[in-house]
């Protein structure tokens, strides 16, 4: 496949860039110039290091591409991928300069996944590299290398479409319109073997000749190849020769093995014999080389992050030395004042609750004193002074009348002395201790909502159903309290076709698995069974959680 690669790499870009003094970039980029592969890898990844340390993460980017580009060209694929989709963590796709690097990225990670046959997570990746460019001249590459893709996914048309798109944008770039009317005719071949490409490919050949376009010629002699196989064996012949040529002259190992199996493919069986010689021994080189630059890679990596952790370690062991003693008395020192704390905040908290609960049980006396007060002075005293009253106020007195009525009062004063003493404690309802254990769990930041909680709800509901369901909405509501990050719940009672209806609902965080929260709902589950009800949790992550029960209670 071929394909463009180009390097975007700027140390004026980033301000901080002036200030920091970082001396491994400079021998980077010597050796980059260089071709030394591996001493520049090591240099980058020692300069993006420090650039990281100082907060440069734009220079610390560039440096990890150009670590990505050179592991692309020494065919370390799946190593560049990586170092490549760390440089995205250190780009920042809302500051426009950052865009360059950004494209050039996308690009890289696109030419190396491609390489790995993976053609449509490369368009992804060109599809990227073409949102954040701003030159016109890269735009093009990352087309051409689109359209490349879909050449190899036999989707002609898209590339047919996206060559003619860019055919009249790049006429005034000879280099470029070459390639594009080059790779355009073959992908029209390709699409339909009877095109006559011909004419279109030896024109863009005789430009790039024009132009001394080793790159450009190697193509062509690739187009010009394979275009002839099947209909003029001797030109194919030839054109593959001089793509060998040109691939030895450009110092590219895979163009040759190409150029090789054609040559193979192409030539009498003598000669054939002779190339795969030749294709054998540089098949095994390239792979000999590209095993070595990958461990290479690696080892670099692993040298560079094992010196770290080392003078990390030792930094640490110091630090670790010098504070232990310190640790160690503020650790005994923080633990007897918070237990201290505990003590006394435990006897304070022991202490007011015990006044609490004594204030409780004297507003409890005095009002019943108070209702009993009320009581002897509406019936005992006023139905005295109505005796008196008609004792006074007739002359002719009705001995017996006087003595049933006084009798009354006596009763009802008995009567007001036994609810006296049996007005403390009075047993609550089971609908108010239902009501009791919901608001329980109610805080300031949690409401908890009761709706038809009557009293007649429960009237022929058997005191095993009640006690259950006093376990089982203490389960939800202690599951509520754990998990859901609530701020109002709803519980609302009701009845239907002989079953008792429990209805549930939070505006919580909500979770895929209702179960997996722990064995408290499980529980629920199983209570509610073994009364022979029903039990359905609905929830979905923001969304809550509602649960409805069914019991027959007929």
């Amino acid at each position: 496949m071929a394909v463009l690669v180009f390097v975007a790499c700027s140390e004026d870009d980033n301000n901080q860039s002036v200030v920091i003094q970082n001396p491994d970039i400079d021998k980077a980029y010597e050796y980059l110039d260089r071709g030394v592969g591996d001493s520049a890898f090591f240099a980058f990844n020692k300069a993006k290091d420090i650039y990281i340390e100082a907060n440069d993460s734009l220079n610390a980017a560039n440096c990890l591409i150009n670590m990505a580009i050179t592991q692309q060209d020494q065919g370390d694929y799946f190593g560049a991928q990586e170092t490549g989709l760390q440089a995205t963590d250190y780009l920042d796709k809302s500051d426009s300069s950052h865009h360059i690097y950004i494209s050039t990225n996308y690009n890289n990670l696109g030419i190396a996944t491609g390489k790995l046959s993976d053609f449509e997570k490369a368009l992804t990746f060109y599809e990227l590299a073409l949102q954040f460019s701003t030159d016109s001249l890269y735009t093009s590459i990352y087309q051409n290398n689109m359209a490349i893709c879909y050449q190899e996914l036999k989707r002609y048309d898209k590339a047919i479409q996206i060559y003619a798109d860019i055919y009249d944008s790049v006429k005034h770039n000879r280099k470029q319109f070459a390639r594009v009317l080059s790779n355009l005719a073959r992908t029209k071949w390709l699409a339909a073997p009877t095109y006559p490409a011909a004419d279109e490919l030896l024109t863009s050949l005789a430009i790039r000749q024009e132009e001394n376009d080793k790159w450009g010629l190697h193509a062509s002699y690739v187009h010009l190849t394979d275009y002839y196989a099947n209909i003029r064996l001797d030109s194919a012949l030839w054109y593959a020769r001089k793509m060998y040529d040109t691939a030895t002259e450009i110092k590219s190992p895979d163009d040759q093995v190409y150029a090789l199996s054609k040559l193979i493919e192409l030539s009498p069986e003598g000669k054939a014999k002779e190339y795969f010689r030749t294709y054998q021994s540089l098949t095994d080189s390239l792979h000999q080389a590209r095993t070595a630059a990958k461990n290479q890679f690696a080892l670099i990596r692993y040298e560079v992050e094992k010196n770290k952790a080392d003078n990390l370690r030792l930094q640490n062991e110091n630090a670790e030395k010098i504070n232990r003693l310190t640790r160690q008395r503020f650790f005994i020192g923080s633990l007897v004042f918070l237990l201290i704390l505990f003590v006394a905040g435990g006897r304070f908290w022991y202490k007011k609750r015990k006044q609490r609960l004594e204030l409780e049980a004297q507003h409890k006396i005095k009002a019943s004193q108070l209702k009993t007060s009320r009581k002897v002075h509406d019936v005992v005293a006023n139905g005295i002074y109505r005796v008196m009253s008609e004792i006074e106020n007739k002359e002719d007195i009705d001995r017996e009348g006087i003595l049933d009525k006084l009798e009354g009062v006596y009763h009802k004063s008995r009567d007001i002395s036994y609810e006296a003493e049996e007005s403390l404690p009075a047993e609550l309802s089971y609908a108010q201790q239902v009501t009791e254990l919901l608001t329980s769990f109610a805080t300031a930041d949690q409401k908890v909502l009761i709706v038809g909680n009557e009293s007649q709800l429960w009237d022929h509901v058997n005191e095993n159903i009640k006690t259950e369901i006093k376990h089982v909405l203490q389960e939800l509501m202690v599951n509520m309290r754990k998990h859901s990050h609530t701020d109002q719940v709803v519980i609302r009672f009701g009845e239907n076709e002989g079953k008792l209806k429990i209805y549930y609902k939070d505006n919580g965080v909500g979770t895929k698995n209702v179960h997996a929260q722990g064995n408290g709902l499980k529980n629920t589950g199983s209570r509610i069974k073994n009364l022979d009800g029903e039990i359905i949790f609905v929830s979905e992550p923001g969304n809550g959680l509602k649960i409805e029960i069914a019991i027959p209670i007929s």
